[in-house]
């Protein structure tokens, strides 16, 4: 049994730290995000951490999505949106390292033959 508490303990420790070493996020970032045309469409990403669990929304010409799936885990971020395209839904997901005020991204959609896209998303001022 003290076995149990002991290793239930440090669990709870190790859990406590690695939210502890979870990057901040919080608040708006901004990024140019290339489209199929070769333009560039600058897009918001408000995120929110709270108890571990990142929230929030990503803004553009579509307007408003919010983010589901959210985590954050040291210095990694990892979400997804679903957008609607021509009356179909399509998923797209975000996995990203911040390194201080900027977070670099890669995006894969769900279902499509399209290549990942990276760019870069920087803390607004």
């Amino acid at each position: 049994m003290k076995k149990r508490i002991v290793f239930l303990s440090v669990c709870i420790v190790f859990a406590a730290l690695s939210l502890a070493w979870a990057a901040d996020v919080n608040g708006k970032w901004i990024a140019q995000v290339p489209a199929r045309d070769g333009q560039t469409r600058e897009t918001t990403f408000t995120f929110k951490v709270e108890d571990g669990k990142l929230t929030g929304t990503v803004s553009g010409r579509q307007g408003d999505t919010p983010i589901s799936d959210g985590k954050i885990d040291g210095d990694n971020i990892s979400f997804s949106r679903t957008i609607n395209a021509q009356g179909n839904s399509i998923k797209i997901n975000y996995k990203g390292k911040v390194s201080g005020d900027e977070i670099k991204f890669t995006v894969t959609r769900d279902g499509g033959d399209q290549p990942p896209q990276e760019f870069t998303a920087k803390r607004a001022k």
